[in-house]
């Protein structure tokens, strides 16, 4: 209780230069969603995922065409060749699910290796600015509950990046 008073006396009757004017949030989601090298990392990743999807679903309908021929000809054939040709597609379905999860996981790395790179780019600006600005802390918006908007940098911060790094370079 007596450290509760202690704090509380101190952030209520400190003078506002104190915790206000050193204390800063940016919305780091957004950079990474509008700032132009994150745009164009994750378009370069929207297409290659939607391209590895579309050729899988390609392999997929050749596929089930090939399960419904040798259904067709499941009476024709011996019971020994059915069975050959069976697993022969679940072989091909096998190496297609090997396929999307390789996609899967390489889009997914390279898009961490995009936000780290996006991050190893924007911490040299957000110290320069923190000491051009005399800004003691800078917060994710996510972690705050409510503040002042007068308090959010992510534009300045936004333009600096922009004006820095174009791009990405994920392969």
């Amino acid at each position: 209780m007596k450290n509760f008073l202690i704090v509380f006396f101190v952030l209520f009757f400190s003078p506002k230069s104190l915790y206000a004017e050193n204390l800063h949030f940016i919305d780091f989601k957004y950079i990474l969603n509008e700032s132009n090298a994150g745009k164009k990392a994750q378009n370069f990743l929207k297409s290659k995922l939607e391209n590895g999807i579309k050729n899988l679903k390609d392999k997929e309908l050749k596929i089930q065409e090939e399960e419904k021929k040798v259904i067709q000809q499941k009476k024709i054939i011996s019971a020994e060749e059915y069975k050959k040709k069976v697993t022969d597609l679940r072989s091909k379905v096998s190496t297609l699910q090997k396929e999307r999860n390789t996609l899967l996981n390489e889009v997914s790395k390279q898009r961490t290796k995009a936000r780290n790179e996006l991050l190893k780019n924007l911490n040299p600006i957000l110290e320069t600015y923190m000491k051009e600005k005399r800004i003691r802390i800078v917060l994710d918006k996510k972690s705050i509950l409510l503040a002042d908007e007068n308090l959010n940098i992510t534009n300045d911060i936004m333009k600096i990046l922009n004006e820095k790094l174009k791009s990405i370079k994920l392969n």
